[in-house]
């Protein structure tokens, strides 16, 4: 109809997937050091800071040592990145064709971000587990590292030496994580756009600065649960969940809830800044080129 105000355009649900998996896979290989280093001091009972932490690595184990676990890692983001912003993003365009184009209000956007990381980090718990492993076998003796090859050979031999339920060894914890780094990253995302919208130009920029909103949010939100959730991970066979919680608290105290603040802020907030980046650009790339 003449004068009808043009429809507004979205992107196919399932290149939503993709571009999210995509964009979270890129930011990975660029910052996979950073988690390994975090993983290794929420291993660890001691006060070292992140940049021992990594001297150690390097020097017992190689420059190349800081990307172990890599393959677990783009699995992951494979898995978990391309399912929860996969459907964050379809909620949040459902929830606007639905109430006439009006943007979901903060609330509403945890609530997508809780519904769309608790599926994303089910499907993605056994790359998790994966992952947890493989960053941590460096820190064992020798005779006690699991040496897994590679994602696949870490998956196939946890199934045939444990059972194939322990692919999903702290699905709980892993689960509660996803609903909190979710509800504070995506929402907090979300509404920091919209707050900077006219002051910080569009582009990179604007994304940039939501992000680093984002990612200090989450981190300070989502620590307590990822320390919990490595720990169990990487329990010993047959050591209940409770135990580990009870010895963590009992042996290290309450603040050891937030060890390895630095590497875990370091290693999340260039993390969501670079998967938002990516995914604005595939997104601007889609609607400009079809």
């Amino acid at each position: 109809m003449a004068g009808a105000p043009p429809k507004e355009r979205y992107i196919p649900n399932g290149l939503k997937f993709a571009f999210g998996g995509l964009a979270g896979m890129a930011a990975t290989c660029v910052v996979q050091p950073l988690d390994l280093i975090k993983t290794r001091m929420q291993l660890s009972g001691s006060g070292r800071t992140s940049f021992a932490v990594a001297g150690e690595i390097v020097a017992r184990e190689g420059f190349f040592s800081l990307y172990t676990g890599l393959s677990a890692g783009l699995l992951r983001q494979a898995t978990y990145t391309t399912t929860r912003l996969g459907i964050y993003n379809l909620l949040f365009d459902a929830y606007k064709e639905r109430n006439a184009g009006a943007t979901p209000g903060f609330a509403m956007k945890m609530f997508l971000g809780v519904a769309a990381g608790s599926v994303g980090a089910f499907v993605g718990t056994p790359a998790e587990v994966a992952l947890i492993r493989m960053t941590a076998d460096g820190r064992l003796p020798k005779e006690q590292r699991r040496n897994y090859k590679n994602v696949m050979d870490a998956l196939i031999r946890i199934v045939r030496e444990e059972g194939v339920l322990k692919l999903w060894r702290g699905a709980t914890p892993t689960v509660g994580r996803a609903m909190v780094v979710n509800a504070a990253q995506l929402s907090t995302y979300s509404q920091a756009r919209e707050v900077f919208v006219g002051y910080v130009p569009d582009g990179i920029p604007l994304h940039f600065c939501a992000s680093m909103v984002s990612g200090l949010v989450t981190t300070i939100a989502s620590m307590p649960v990822d320390i919990i959730k490595t720990r169990i991970q990487n329990a010993a066979k047959g050591q209940s969940q409770l135990s580990v919680v009870t010895s963590l608290l009992k042996d290290e105290g309450v603040l050891s809830l937030w060890k390895g603040f630095l590497p875990y802020y370091a290693r999340l907030g260039p993390h969501t800044v670079l998967t938002f980046i990516f995914l604005e650009q595939m997104n601007s790339a889609y609607f400009k080129y079809t």
